[in-house]
């Protein structure tokens, strides 16, 4: 299929890749010269075969409004939008309304796979119309693993990005866990080789998973995350489950401790979280602190 995918940074540029890689043609724009294949929207949208598909990878909020909105005025009935960034579920609401009052089909997909994903693939959670899905379903096919990876999570629009924060939500709670544990393991004498204990659960262990390869990845480049400080954003997801979390009276006490947690972090310097950051830089290239408190 021929697909116009607006804003290629770490994730979109990537997909960019391996929508090509896999035979599709791509026609991506951004902000940045040195990235883009056309000059403007409104180059993008020309160069595409109708029935148009643009798939939308920029930050969630204002940046994401103002691109559907542009979109809205330069697709046609019949045409699609798919919004795979990070956005709030509700949005994917208001967008739907907007776009379908134009003709024009709407999709919400959750990607999940960070900076690893043109090797091993993206998960994809997708909300939207069946017919809709089915339009981009050869971009679907060919972005995630080879095994798995895809879900049409529901026909609603924001079921794709209300799975995906639920889906973060977990990943927050996962990763303070690990953290508070290589935490403590470092403040006693009794255990010698740190990261030669996390190596060995890799394996074997009911604890394995990618978040603890990534981890021991880290500890193996700087064992004990010297280099970092005891900082860590969150992404608003988390927040987003715990609101979800309270708006139907669903307890979630773990996921809102860690969330917490990371808000904490940004008062004190915590040893766990040196652990957070190194493995979100792992798995999604964020951004971290490095040095002591004033650093």
């Amino acid at each position: 299929m021929h697909i116009g995918l607006v804003g290629l940074g770490k994730m979109g540029g990537n997909m960019r890749t391996r929508l090509r890689e896999a035979g599709h043609t791509v026609t991506g724009f951004d902000f940045d010269p040195s990235l883009r294949d056309v000059d403007s929207l409104e180059a993008l949208v020309e160069a595409l075969p109708s029935p148009k598909v643009v798939w939308v990878m920029v930050p969630h909020g204002k940046p994401t409004h103002d691109t559907v909105a542009q979109l809205g005025e330069l697709l046609s009935e019949g045409d699609l939008v798919v919004d795979g960034g990070n956005s709030k579920w509700t949005d994917d609401v208001r967008h739907a309304e907007e776009l379908g009052a134009k003709g024009i089909g709407f999709v919400d997909c959750g990607v999940s796979g960070g900076v690893w994903g043109l090797k091993n693939g993206y998960a994809l959670m997708c909300g939207g119309a069946p017919e809709d899905v089915a339009k981009v379903q050869p971009a679907f096919d060919a972005l995630k693993p080879a095994d798995g990876g895809f879900v049409h999570a529901g026909s609603k629009p924001g079921a794709g990005h209300f799975a995906k924060m639920v889906h973060n939500g977990i990943e927050y709670a996962m990763m303070q866990s690990y953290a508070e544990g290589w935490e403590l393991l470092e403040a006693v004498d009794i255990v010698e080789n740190v990261p030669e204990v996390f190596d060995s659960w890799r394996t074997g262990t009911v604890i394995r998973s990618w978040l603890l390869d990534l981890l021991t990845a880290a500890l193996e480049d700087d064992e004990h995350l010297d280099a970092l400080r005891g900082y860590a954003e969150d992404s608003g997801e988390g927040r987003w489950t715990v609101e979800a979390a309270i708006d139907n009276a669903v307890p979630m006490h773990v996921i809102a401790s860690s969330l917490f947690a990371r808000f904490t972090s940004r008062q004190d310097d915590s040893p766990a979280m040196k652990a957070i950051a190194a493995m979100r830089n792992q798995f999604g290239g964020h951004a971290v602190r490095s040095g002591g408190k004033d650093a």
